[in-house]
């Protein structure tokens, strides 16, 4: 299904000021349901986790055309599910992998094209844990992490912001790279906030830490594209590949920041790990959870709660509550 998405999709749509052509009108009517499905996943992350999922399943069933799906059953779902399991494949990458299947057919359902959704109630593996398995740094590790670029560079600059916004906002690497210049100058009732972009296109407005505004305005400063409103707010120092320093930093160049420091200090982590302190550390510090998940950007309460430990401190338990 996948592979052929571009093939039925017209590659160009007629421009803005002209109406579609008869031919592409009728070749748009007649996108099967479930190649709509996917081109309509306009996340590139989610769209590449679904695609390796459905493409899986479709190496493991045979399937090489869109509309065999809709004779896919249940036990076509299981068969799959016990491979994976066999594959020695982890539980969380299997829920996901049946959930992307299951988001396929409950569309396919919508669209009338199949009666029912065949993954409904197969058992998925249990969670391992209520736990999250990023591990979170201690206190004094993050103010030696946020110390650690001390030098008089822009580098070092942009090296001590890009950490105090992920320690201070708990920002995922994606939702980093995404800021612009203007997003870190927003002012309500003289309070400024921090316009993230994050997961299913939805903006969430963070109020900036004072620590972070002044590093953010010292390396735009220094960097020189403090007046760029539009442009992207963390840049290489060096972009030879493209030519264009004007592009933001990547994911990748972010995780390694990350991971070079914190080597250097003998801790090697990623960047995930500091939206998980950050986490951790506010709710720790009695942060209402209700709102740690508004700031994280979370659907659910329950993936906020892995960052919960507070019932696991020896401190807290309610046999240190009784008196008699």
């Amino acid at each position: 299904m996948t592979t052929d998405t571009a093939d039925q999709l017209p590659t160009e749509v007629a421009p803005a000021n002209r109406l579609l052509t008869d031919a592409e009108f009728h070749r748009l009517a007649d996108v099967p349901p479930e190649v709509e499905w996917f081109a309509n996943l306009s996340n590139p992350n989610t769209r590449r986790s679904y695609e390796n999922a459905i493409r899986d399943f479709m190496r493991f069933t045979g399937i090489a055309r869109s509309e065999e799906f809709r004779t896919v059953t249940r036990a076509h779902i299981i068969a799959w599910r016990d491979q994976l399991i066999g594959r020695g494949l982890g539980g969380s990458t299997i829920r996901h992998r049946l959930a992307s299947l299951a988001s396929l057919f409950e569309y396919l359902c919508e669209k009338n094209a199949v009666t029912h959704n065949p993954a409904k109630g197969v058992e998925r593996p249990k969670t391992e844990s209520g736990e999250g398995k990023t591990p979170a740094i201690g206190d004094h590790q993050a103010r030696e992490l946020l110390a650690a670029p001390h030098e008089d560079t822009i580098k070092s600059r942009r090296d001590r912001a890009i950490l105090s916004t992920l320690l201070f906002h708990a920002l995922r690497r994606e939702e980093l790279c995404k800021l612009k210049v203007k997003d870190a100058q927003h002012a309500r009732k003289g309070v400024l906030y921090l316009r993230v972009s994050g997961k299913g296109g939805k903006t969430r407005d963070l109020p900036l830490h004072p620590g972070t505004n002044a590093l953010i305005h010292d390396y735009l400063a220094a960097a020189g594209h403090d007046a760029d409103e539009n442009g992207a707010l963390f840049r290489p120092i060096r972009n030879n590949r493209t030519g264009r320093p004007e592009r933001a930093i990547t994911g990748d160049g972010v995780y390694k920041l990350v991971r070079a420091y914190s080597a250097l200090l003998g801790f090697e982590i990623g960047a995930h790990a500091l939206r998980a302190t950050a986490a951790t550390n506010a709710l720790d510090h009695q942060a209402n959870i209700a709102k740690v998940q508004e700031w994280l950007g979370h659907a659910n309460i329950t993936t906020t709660r892995i960052y919960d430990h507070r019932s696991t401190r020896p401190e807290d338990s309610p046999t240190f509550k009784v008196v008699y």
